[in-house]
């Protein structure tokens, strides 16, 4: 099994309801995003897949969530602006945007900060 990363940032405002506190209120954060990719045999070239078609697809999703209200976007408004929903939104959006059964996201991390972090796996039981 091979894998390879990206990396990719964005920058957006959210509100984060019922939870207490100051991040209750508007703010912002510039996200960074990690895309771990998968694939159990390289191709004829010996790449999981080329870095610039999971860039491409990364960039796609980056575009509908950087300089916007989060919350004001339908995913959001139905799960929650928070960073585990942001990593969903990104592992879901770049799994259908790369449009290969043979390569497969395995793990999504979105990092508000410096030192916090969320990460999506996927569903349970995918394989």
């Amino acid at each position: 099994m091979w894998e390879i990363t990206v990396i990719a940032k964005f920058a957006a405002a959210h509100a984060i309801r019922e939870i207490g506190g100051g991040c209750e209120n508007l703010h912002g954060h510039n996200w960074r995003i990690e895309v771990t990719l998968a694939a159990a045999n390289l191709d004829e070239r010996g790449l999981v897949v080329d870095f610039r078609e999971v860039k491409r697809a990364v960039r796609r999703v980056m575009d509908e969530l950087d300089h916007k209200y989060l919350n004001d976007l339908e995913f959001f408004a139905r799960h929650g602006p928070t960073s585990e929903n942001i990593a969903q939104y990104v592992f879901d959006g770049v799994s259908g945007g790369l449009g290969r059964e043979d390569v497969r996201v395995v793990k999504v991390t979105a990092w508000e900060s410096d030192t916090a972090a969320a990460g999506y796996l996927g569903p349970v039981g995918r394989g």
